[in-house]
């Protein structure tokens, strides 16, 4: 499914899309270069995965701007990034974070089941 230009996307989809992109873009780098970043996955006890977390959050983020010409690969990149965040705030949970700390993890996995959902309805 293509739209045939930009503007025919939905403006709430548009925005939700950018804002999430950007978002996992500068998200995924400070995994690579932010020594909070290298510090913040030892306290999960996840270092090992800091890099690879990195890695996924660049290519969803990615494949959202992408997403906004070929809708189906921006699904696929929602439901990913869903997922990531899913784990994201449960980890978040199982440290004893709290509600308000995690956070962040819980409005990205919703922010971005919406655009999953809105794009699902949409290729429908």
């Amino acid at each position: 499914m293509d739209y045939p230009n930009l503007g025919e996307m939905p403006y709430y989809l548009l925005t939700m899309m950018v804002f999430s992109a950007v978002s996992f873009l500068v998200f995924g780098f400070s995994c690579f270069f932010s020594s909070f970043m290298v510090t913040e996955f030892e306290r999960y006890g996840l270092k090992n995965f800091r890099i690879p977390n990195g890695i996924l959050q660049l290519m969803g983020g990615m494949g959202l701007i992408m997403g906004l010409k070929w809708p189906t690969l921006g699904l696929l990149s929602a439901a990913g990034l869903t997922l990531l965040m899913a784990l994201g705030f449960l980890v978040r949970l199982k440290i004893k974070d709290g509600f308000v700390k995690s956070f962040p993890a819980f409005f990205y996995m919703i922010l971005n089941l919406g655009i999953f959902l809105f794009l699902l309805q949409l290729k429908n």
